[in-house]
C-alpha cells in the first residue's frame, strides 16, 4: 500500500454506503434534487442483493390480501415482529413491484400476467420472481439506471471506516443531540482515508453473514454499518435472530452457493445418505415435512448430522421431469451440472449455512436511527418486520419500502451544510506486516461462532465464545491504533463486534424462539420483547 495520495474532502448533500437494492434503490428516490454519493466497498455489483434467487414478496394475486400477508409474517416471526412496522410494508410491497417493473426488470409472466409462485411459509402464491435468479435481474437493472442517472457520485472501492458525529468532535448541534456529519471512507486503490461530508448519511451496508464458517452471503457481507452505528452510539436490536438457511450446495468448489427454496416447494425431499439409510428425515421433525419454515428444517438437518456425524445431507428433486427442472431452476441446474451433479438423475448435497441477518440497527418507520441524519436500510437493520425469523422473499421488499421512506423524510427535512471535517490522522501508524495474524484471526472467529453460537446454542458454548471475542478485541484494538486501516482490518473490526452483539443478545434470552435454539432454555417464555442493546459511549 502506498500512502502518497493527500487525503479530500467531498461534501454531498446525502452519503448512501452501501450498492445492493437498498442503497440504490434510496439514491434513485433522491437524485433528482440531491447531490448522492453512493460508496462500496468493492464492485457495485459485490453484495448479497445480486445472489437473491428466491424472489419479492406482494400481495397481488386474486384472493390474496394485505391481511394474509402481515397474519403469514407475524406467524414466521415467532411473536416478535412489529405489527405496525409489518403492515407498512406489506401495504407498500406492491408499488415497489410496479417501480421496478416501471424501471425495467423483466419479471417471469405466464398469459400475459406475472408469475407468482409460493415459499415456504405464505399461505398464497404471491413472489414475484425472474426465474431463479431475481435479485441478479433487479441489481443490473437498477446499476444500469444509476450508472445513466446524473447527480450520483459513485465510488467503488471505498471502505467504510466509522461514521462522524457531533458527540464524537464535541461539537455542540442545534438541541445538543447527536448529530451524524459523514464519514470517513478508506480508497483501497490508494491506501488513502478520505472524508464525506453532509447532513444526511444512509447506511445500507448489508448483513453479517461473514461471522459464520458457513454462509450463503458474498465476502463482502461483514456487518460494517451495523459495527459502525453501533460505535457512534445507536441501539442494536434482536442480533441472536441468525437465519441459517438450510440448503447450501455442500461442494468443495462451491462457496456458498444456495439452493433456492423453491426447490422444497416445488417438491423437492431431504434424504439421510445412503450410509445412514437414505431415507426421507423432515416427516419426523415437522407435521409440514420439507414445507416447515427454514429455522424448523435447519434445526432437524443440525440435528440429523450431529445425530449420524453426517457432512451433509441430501435433496433431492430427480423424481421431476428435466422438463420441469430446467423450466423452474436453471441457474441451479447449470451450476450443479459444472460441478458434476446432475440434479435430474441424483440427490444435491447440502448442509444449513447463515444466510440472513433479521437483527441490526434499530430504526423507525422512516429508517431512522437514534442519530440525527443517520439513517439504516435493508439487512443492516432491525424495522421490527423480520421478529425472530424472517418470512421467506420478505428481504428484497423491506429494502425498497424503507429505501423509499428514508428518502421521504430526507426530502422534507432542510439541508444544513455541516461543518468542515477533521481529516483523517494516520501520522501515527506504520505498515503493518502481520496480515497472517489478522486471517488467522479472522479463521478462528468463524470457526468458534459456527460451533457456539450457531444453529443451537446453550450458555456454556456462549460464554466460550465471549471471552474468545473479548481476547480478539484487544488484538485487534492494538492493530488499529499502531497500523494503516486495510480492508482486512477493517472488516475483521467489524465482524468481532458483531459477533459480540450477537452473542451478548443471545445472553439475554432465556428462552427459544424462531431462530434462537437454546438448549439450556428450550421453552418458549409467555410474553417475548425484542432484544435491545445500548452503547455505552465514552464522555467526550
Amino acid at each position: 500500500m502506498h500512502h502518497s495520495s493527500l487525503s479530500k474532502q467531498y461534501p454531498f448533500d446525502v452519503l448512501i454506503v452501501g450498492s445492493g437494492l437498498a442503497g440504490l434503490s434510496a439514491a434513485l428516490h433522491l437524485a433528482a434534487t440531491h447531490r448522492v454519493a453512493v460508496l462500496t466497498k468493492r464492485g457495485m455489483n459485490d453484495g448479497s442483493s445480486a445472489w437473491a434467487q428466491g424472489g419479492i414478496a406482494a400481495v397481488l394475486a386474486e384472493g390474496d390480501s394485505f391481511d394474509a400477508h402481515v397474519h403469514d409474517t407475524l406467524v414466521a416471526g415467532a411473536g416478535l415482529s412489529d405489527p405496525a412496522a409489518t403492515r407498512f410494508v406489506v401495504e407498500h410491497s406492491p408499488e415497489s413491484i410496479a417501480w421496478l417493473r416501471a424501471l425495467g426488470v423483466p419479471f417471469s409472466e405466464e398469459d400475459g400476467q406475472l408469475h407468482l409462485t409460493r415459499e415456504g411459509g405464505h399461505s398464497a402464491r404471491r413472489i414475484v420472481h425472474v426465474t431463479d435468479a431475481t435479485g441478479a435481474a433487479v441489481q443490473k437493472t437498477l446499476i444500469d439506471t444509476v450508472r445513466r442517472t446524473p447527480g450520483i457520485s459513485l465510488f467503488e472501492n471505498h471502505i467504510l471506516v466509522d461514521v462522524i458525529t457531533s458527540g464524537k468532535l464535541g461539537l455542540a448541534v442545534d438541541g445538543g443531540s447527536n448529530h451524524c456529519l459523514g464519514l470517513y471512507a478508506l480508497d483501497e486503490t490508494t491506501g488513502t482515508v478520505h472524508t464525506f461530508r453532509a447532513p444526511h448519511t444512509i447506511l445500507a451496508t448489508g448483513g453479517a453473514g461473514k461471522v459464520y464458517l458457513y454462509t450463503t452471503n458474498p465476502d463482502t457481507a461483514t456487518g460494517d454499518g451495523i459495527a459502525a452505528a453501533w460505535r457512534a452510539g445507536c441501539r442494536v436490536s434482536n442480533m441472536e435472530f441468525i437465519q441459517f438457511h438450510p440448503t447450501c450446495l455442500y461442494h468443495p468448489h462451491a462457496k456458498s452457493f444456495l439452493i433456492s427454496e423453491a426447490v422444497r416447494g416445488e417438491g423437492g425431499r431431504l434424504l439421510l445418505p445412503a450410509s445412514a439409510g437414505g431415507t426421507r428425515f423432515m416427516p419426523q421433525h415437522d407435521a409440514r415435512a420439507e414445507l416447515a419454515p427454514r429455522d424448523v428444517v435447519a434445526r432437524a438437518i443440525d440435528f440429523e448430522m450431529k445425530k449420524h456425524g453426517l457432512d451433509c445431507v441430501y435433496l433431492d428433486i430427480s423424481h421431476q421431469p428435466l422438463s420441469f427442472i430446467l423450466e423452474h431452476f436453471p441457474n441451479i441446474h447449470a451450476r450443479c451440472l459444472e460441478l458434476g451433479i446432475d440434479i435430474s438423475k441424483e440427490p444435491i448435497p447440502v448442509v444449513p449455512a447463515a444466510h440472513y441477518t433479521c437483527g441490526g440497527i434499530h430504526t423507525d418507520l422512516s429508517g431512522r436511527t437514534d442519530i440525527a441524519g443517520l439513517y439504516a436500510v435493508g439487512e443492516a437493520t432491525c424495522t421490527g418486520l423480520h421478529g425472530a425469523n424472517r418470512l421467506a422473499s420478505n428481504s428484497l421488499v423491506e429494502c425498497m419500502v424503507f429505501a423509499r421512506a428514508a428518502a421521504t423524510d430526507i426530502l422534507a427535512t432542510a439541508r444544513n451544510t455541516p461543518p468542515t471535517l477533521p481529516i483523517w490522522d494516520e501520522s501515527r501508524v506504520t505498515d503493518a506486516d502481520e496480515a497472517v495474524v489478522i486471517s488467522h484471526n479472522w479463521d478462528e472467529l468463524r470457526r468458534f461462532m459456527w460451533d457456539y453460537v450457531g444453529i443451537v446454542r446453550t450458555n456454556k458454548r456462549l460464554e466460550r465464545a465471549l471471552h474468545r471475542i473479548e481476547l480478539l478485541q484487544d488484538e485487534i484494538q492494538e492493530f488499529y491504533a499502531h497500523f494503516h486501516v486495510t480492508r482486512d482490518l477493517l472488516e475483521l473490526r467489524n465482524l468481532v463486534q458483531v459477533a459480540e452483539l450477537i452473542v451478548r443478545s443471545a445472553q439475554s434470552r432465556h428462552e427459544s424462539r424462531g431462530l434462537h435454539f437454546s438448549r439450556d432454555y428450550p421453552n418458549m417464555a409467555e410474553r417475548a420483547l425484542p432484544t435491545v442493546l445500548t452503547p455505552i459511549l465514552p464522555k467526550q
